[in-house]
């Protein structure tokens, strides 16, 4: 993985209205969202979003209803295109893109997963695998063994001839990823790719998706509005509110260091000690690794090092990854983590503990 990102978001605006390129100086001059619409007829979508997406990782964007999520995912692959800002593939700027550069794009470059799953009715699984491959003019005889292949990896082996209806809606979404797969393309762009699906099936498409980015490395485009699926899913989380990026970065940072009142309320309510992790805890001393407790792996969750502490409130643990001290977590850090931010006040180890039984109790 280099250091150069797969994807940079410059300078995005993006305003609908019948003159919108006229009210990109108002909004540089500082004119919110409801002043637009209220004085001038203008809804704004995005404002000055800049984000880096690096290849190989999955970067969520996530945000409730009208923040602009959905919006800013369209402009990757050209659906939408921006009043002013541009948006960088491998250094070509997509938004300048049209015809033939365009569908090479949508061809090649990227593929999308739907919410709705998006499969043609009335052609069978294998043929809505296959269909990226067909529109862009690969080989025939190469494209059905690529999405039988596909079909088989993701669990889907003896429904190739089946039609959609005749599927689950989880196996549906199946049949969605493994066509986004067929077309070998670089980047994956998922629009609320699971939300349609029961909590279960949910939680065992996170767990696919997270497999085969082990095995793929594939840029990833997420998109949610679901927290819990965004701390489990992001290697880079950006949250949006009202077309603008609250804030940005790795989650577990997110959730330790949030930006304002808005993000604050947003972490509030997860369960800090299944989500955070030993490694965002840990302080990196490894000479005072000498005398710990024990040993947890940097990517125990903070449940679990309470559980190898075994209640002594005073221990420390050291920190492994691959086998190799990395760093100390200490059980005050610990337990200093798991209360929200906003109600951290000066308190003794024993009423922090109180505090996370109360805690847990909630949740």
């Amino acid at each position: 993985m280099t250091d150069q990102p797969k994807i940079s978001i410059r300078d995005l605006y993006k305003i609908f209205g019948p003159h919108p390129h006229s009210m990109v100086p108002k909004v540089h001059g500082g004119m919110g969202k409801a002043e637009l619409l209220e004085k001038h007829g203008h809804v704004l979508g995005l404002r000055d979003i800049n984000v880096d997406m690096r290849r190989g990782d999955i970067t969520v964007i996530m945000g409730l209803s009208g923040s602009g999520k959905s919006t800013l995912i369209r402009h990757l692959n050209g659906l939408i295109s921006p009043t002013a800002g541009e948006i960088l593939l491998d250094g070509i700027d997509v938004a300048g893109l049209t015809g033939k550069a365009l569908r090479e794009l949508r061809r090649f470059r990227m593929s999308m997963v739907f919410q709705s799953f998006a499969l043609m009715p009335h052609m069978r699984v294998v043929q809505n695998v296959e269909m990226a491959q067909d529109v862009r003019g690969d080989n025939k005889t190469e494209a059905r063994e690529n999405a039988i292949r596909w079909l088989a990896r993701l669990g889907l082996k003896g429904y190739e001839n089946h039609y959609p209806h005749q599927l689950s809606g989880g196996m549906q979404q199946r049949v969605g990823i493994a066509r986004a797969l067929a077309s070998n393309s670089d980047v994956m762009l998922m629009d609320e790719a699971f939300s349609a699906l029961d909590p279960l099936m949910r939680t065992d498409m996170q767990s696919l998706l997270l497999d085969l980015q082990h095995e793929l490395s594939k840029t990833i485009i997420f998109i949610t509005h679901d927290l819990d699926e965004a701390l489990r899913l992001a290697d880079h989380l950006v949250i949006l509110k009202d077309g603008v990026v609250v804030q940005q970065g790795e989650p577990q940072s997110i959730i330790l260091n949030p930006a304002d009142a808005y993000i604050e309320k947003f972490v509030d309510d997860i369960n800090r000690a299944r989500v955070l992790r030993a490694g965002s805890v840990m302080v990196s001393d490894v000479a005072n690794g000498t005398g710990t407790f024990g040993e947890v792996d940097i990517d125990d969750n903070l449940d679990t090092v309470m559980a190898r502490s075994e209640g002594d409130l005073a221990s420390s643990l050291t920190v492994v990854k691959d086998g190799l001290p990395v760093g100390v977590i200490r059980m005050q850090d610990v337990f200093r983590a798991l209360v929200p931010r906003h109600s951290v006040r000066p308190v003794s180890v024993e009423n922090a503990t109180a505090g996370t039984v109360k805690q847990e109790q909630a949740t």
